[in-house]
């Protein structure tokens, strides 16, 4: 069974995606950091690798997907609160990022999201209880 989760990213500008990402309140791994690639620090065992795009082809025969017209995954982290969810995706948003749907309440669920400067998505959500029961 796995016990963390690596997240790969294309990222065109590896300087200015750490600027972003340190904006809203990320750390990065030094050991696994150079000029092509730094590891963010998610949570306990949720990293996230932010690779060049020369970097992360060595990875993969495909052709690399531009986010900012297509969508091939959408990163959701659960927050400790709807106000985390909001200050989040406010701090994307100061630093060049942008909204990509309205808010979300579901009454059990709160969410909002964010693109990166890479157009990724990731989506935050606040679980306040329980989904109804169908």
């Amino acid at each position: 069974m796995a016990t963390n989760i690596f997240v790969n990213l294309p990222v065109r500008d590896l300087q200015k995606s750490i600027q972003f990402f340190t904006h809203l309140g990320y750390s990065f791994n030094q050991h696994y950091t150079d000029e092509s690639a730094t590891c963010m620090i998610v949570a306990e065992n949720i990293f996230v690798m932010l690779l060049t795009e020369a970097r992360f082809k060595e990875f993969t025969p495909k052709p690399v997907s531009d986010a900012r017209t297509s969508t091939e995954v959408l990163l959701c982290l659960q927050v400790a609160s709807r106000e985390a969810v909001t200050s989040l995706v406010n701090k994307a948003i100061e630093a060049g990022g942008s909204a990509y749907k309205e808010p979300q309440d579901h009454g059990f669920m709160y969410g909002h999201g964010y693109q990166d400067l890479d157009g990724h998505l990731w989506e935050l959500v606040y679980m306040s209880g329980e989904p109804p029961k169908s």
